[in-house]
């Protein structure tokens, strides 16, 4: 299986801003240390703070699937409803 690319887009709800930020930012470091992970980067839009987006590759959408499964995930899953207005998740194949 190739390499794939995940862009997932995340928007707070009114208020929730810096809550959204600081969980997010608590994914980075536990994912990136995660079996198959190439990077994972997270942005903050510059004019719409409420927009987050995580850019990832991994070496193989098994290994993405994991990340999904895993506890740090699990946890801010469980979280969402509260503070998260929508999430959009592409599953990307590089072609160029």
């Amino acid at each position: 299986m190739s390499k794939l690319t995940i862009v997932a887009r995340i928007t707070a709800k009114p208020g929730k801003v810096g809550l959204v930020k600081e969980e997010l930012m608590k994914l980075v470091p536990a994912t990136r240390a995660e079996a198959g992970c190439l990077n994972y980067d997270l942005h903050q839009d510059q004019g719409e703070p409420a927009h987050f987006l995580f850019y990832e590759n991994w070496e193989t959408r098994d290994h993405w699937l994991a990340h999904m499964e895993a506890p740090h995930i699990r946890e801010f899953q469980a979280k969402a409803d509260e503070m998260v207005a929508d999430v959009a998740v592409y599953e990307m194949d590089p072609i160029g």
